[in-house]
Parts: structure tokens; sequence; C-alpha cells
């Protein structure tokens, strides 16, 4: 299958091609607006490999279904008077990924582009989100990632087609794509988290900042009057500029409406020295 998928690639991607090969995935599924702005942004920085979810798959984290087909399908994306070949993928985010590094590309991928979401990721929601989870897969592998978000009402959180404007997204995706292929990302980080307010314009300064603590996504109990009744959770937004730590991504979004640049590494190990575990383990066991 590999050879039948690669050889129906070769016109548009070639193995020896100087240029960059990019890979560009999501979660909010192939067909997405969010995507498909993805791509226009980084059509001219080099060859584009486009791999996505079949469906919405929103909050699917780094998840890797059991049950996921990795049926393939084609599709057609039309940017700048081009079309660009896709494959959406019956997997999750992370699984796709894994699909178009494995059977997929033609060569090495030098650049994994999760987004442009439809809606920001940050605070705790990281651990859940499936466009993180895409990047960190590309990132296990070895190869540098931006998870790009564009705030939006949450309303829009599943309406992967809602006519949006994303260029803005794009313009902050574009600039930080072409430099992460010219310098590598920083040492020590696995992925560039952007998330762009969505009273953002090109203008619009950015800021270094760190995963929030605080919760932002704050569930709300289902009101149901069976207990056989389906009534999932809900949520709603909280931003409480008093508990908000100064350098957060919420706070950077959210309140000052600055896009957020976040660095994130793959190594969830707490930042604690062995000193410092030894002396509370000692004071534990006294």
């Amino acid at each position: 299958m590999k050879g039948y998928v690669q050889n129906s690639l070769m016109k548009f991607i070639t193995p020896t091609s100087p240029a960059p090969l990019i890979l560009l995935t999501n979660d909010d599924g192939i067909h997405s607006f969010g995507l498909h702005a993805a791509v226009a942004a980084c059509e001219p920085l080099g060859d584009l490999l486009v791999v996505a979810p079949m469906t919405q798959q929103t909050a699917a984290g780094r998840s890797k279904p059991p049950h996921s087909s990795g049926r393939l399908a084609r599709v057609e994306i039309h940017v700048h008077d081009k079309v660009i070949p896709a494959y959406g993928v019956d997997a999750s985010p992370a699984q796709a990924v894994e699909h178009a590094l494995f059977e997929l590309a033609p060569r090495a991928v030098n650049l994994v582009v999760s987004g442009i979401n439809y809606g920001e990721n940050v605070g705790e929601g990281l651990a859940v989100s499936g466009t993180l989870g895409a990047a960190i897969e590309g990132a296990s592998f070895g190869i540098p990632a931006l998870a790009v978000s564009r705030q939006t009402d949450p309303s829009h959180f599943l309406d992967h087609r809602a006519e949006l404007d994303f260029s803005v997204a794009a313009h902050f995706l574009r600039h930080w794509a072409r430099h992460v292929l010219a310098h590598g990302l920083p040492t020590g980080v696995d992925v560039l988290k952007i998330d762009v307010p969505d009273t953002a314009t090109t203008a619009t300064p950015h800021r270094w900042t760190r995963q929030s603590r605080r919760r932002y996504f704050i569930p709300v109990p289902p009101q149901r009057t069976n207990e056989h009744d389906p009534a999932p959770m809900g949520f709603v937004l909280r931003a409480d500029p008093v508990e908000l730590e100064p350098d957060s991504d919420v706070r950077a979004v959210i309140l000052d409406r600055v896009v957020s640049i976040t660095p994130i590494t793959g190594d969830m190990t707490a930042a604690v020295t062995n000193a410092a575990l030894s002396q509370w383990e000692q004071h534990g066991s006294a």
C-alpha cells in the first residue's frame, strides 16, 4: 500500500526534492477550513503532505483508539490556484500523524504543523487537545512541530466549517513555520504552541508564555430528570485576572489580547531536584 500511495504523490512530492517537507494535520478533520488556511499559509514554504482525521476529533488528545480502522480517503484542497492532494484517515490526530510519517511520506518530514484549530488551546486544556496531541506525536519522532489555534466562540469549537477569518492566525503560522524551518526550535523545546486572539491583527504583538496552571474550562454538571437520560457535562470559560499568572497563556490571549507563544516539551517530568525529593521523602517517613 505504501508504494501505491507514494506513487500517487510523486508528481507533487519527490523523494529528492530540495524543498522542506511539511506535514499538515489537525484534530478538526480533513475538511476543516482552519486546516485549509494552514495549507495556504505553508504552501510557499515547501512541499506539503496533508494528512488529517477523516472526522471531527476535538479533545482526542494523543489517544490511539484500537477501533480506528486507518482507512484512507483522498481529498483535494484548492489553494492559490493549485490543487493540493490530501488524505483523510479514519484515525485519531496522533494516529493520523503516524500514518503520515510511516506510510505516506516519501521522505523525511522537516516540520509538523497541527491546526489551525477552531478554539484556543490554553491552560489545563492542553492535556486533552487533539491539536497538541498531533504536534507532540510528531515531536516524539524528533520533528519540530507547531500547534496553532485561533480563539473562537465556544459555539464554533466543534464547527470546523464555520466561515471564520483565519488570515491573521495564518500570518503568524507562516512566520513561525519559516523561522523554525530556517533555525530549528530552541534547545529543549519540542513544540511551539501558538494561540491567536479573535481580535488580533497582523500588527498584534506576541508574548512568550507558560501554560497556565489555573483552570480555564470549568465543568458544568448536566441537568437531568432521570439518571438514565443522556446528559454530557458542559463547561464555561473562566479567566480570573486575580488568579492568573502574569506570564500565562490564558492571560495573554483572553485578557491582554496578544498572541501567545508557549514552548512545550514532551518531557512531563516535574521540575524538582533530587535533593528536594529526598528531603520531602524524609519528612514523609518521619
